[in-house]
């Protein structure tokens, strides 16, 4: 049976992972993850997706501990790779991403949620990264995203300390963006999705290279890489009928997504 349940609905697809007892990531998950994210780059009907853990209690509590014990060291470097390929595969998408954050969000769980655009989690969520109580460290690009979202400091703090953090602390450093009752997160992110999807597809696409192609360049480079999409955007059907509805006092109708984007 498949670790990774997927459904559609009005041009937002979700992927809800189903490995019981806690959602753990292995190889077989993470290979199938990587699949169903290639199937939403080519299918272009996708215009959101959102990823949530199965059941109220576990989003992704880490990568699988047991499969990682029982992998040789010298081997180690293929499940990280293979990690880093889906979280980085993830964050290019050309659509949005919607992590509904639903329980623990550990290790893998926490480096695959910072790979999406957009972090919602359930008053009862919990994250940490606590790799290094097992003498290990993250690989899956928690060093890296982590640090981009929080700051230097507050990364060193949770990473070295390895300590849990609740949905309300993980806002207000930034890690997430809402917190919301847990029973009401699937719906809220289901509307969430739901918005971004009747937006302009190539604005969507084109503000989401614009945010990480510049996340390392000097401001000079990044306002000029922003100049560069904004202009190809302003060219854009969508661009050109959304600013005419808004003089003519109209609600904008989008198109679809174009495999020859601008």
């Amino acid at each position: 049976m498949s670790d990774l349940v997927v459904a559609n609905e009005g041009g937002v697809r979700t992927f809800t992972i189903q490995r019981p007892p806690v959602n753990a990531l292995s190889t077989a998950l993470l290979l199938e993850l990587r699949a169903a994210v290639a199937d939403v780059a080519a299918d272009l009907s996708v215009r959101c997706l959102v990823i949530t853990g199965a059941g109220d209690r576990f989003f992704v509590a880490g990568a699988d501990v047991r499969e990682a014990a029982d992998t040789p060291p010298d081997r180690a470097w293929e499940r990280t790779a293979l990690g880093q390929a889906v979280t980085i595969e993830l964050e290019a998408l050309p659509v949005p991403v919607v992590a509904a954050i639903n329980g623990m969000c550990i290790g893998g769980g926490c480096e695959l949620a910072m790979a999406a655009d957009i972090r919602i989690a359930a008053d009862s969520a919990t994250f940490a990264q606590p790799e290094i109580k097992l003498g290990i460290m993250p690989g899956f690009g928690g060093t890296q995203r982590l640090a981009r979202l929080v700051g230097h400091g507050v990364a060193m703090d949770l990473l070295l300390s390895g300590r849990t953090i609740d949905a309300e602390q993980a806002l207000s450093i930034g890690l997430i963006s809402r917190v919301v009752p847990a029973n009401q997160l699937l719906e809220h992110a289901r509307q969430l999705a739901l918005e971004l999807a009747n937006y302009a597809p190539y604005a969507l696409e084109a503000i989401k290279r614009s945010v990480h192609g510049g996340s390392s360049l000097d401001l000079a480079a990044g306002l000029a890489l922003e100049a560069e999409f904004s202009a190809k955007v302003r060219r854009t059907p969508d661009a050109i009928s959304g600013l005419a509805a808004f003089r003519d006092k109209q609600v904008p109708t989008f198109g679809p997504r174009s495999a020859t984007q601008p």
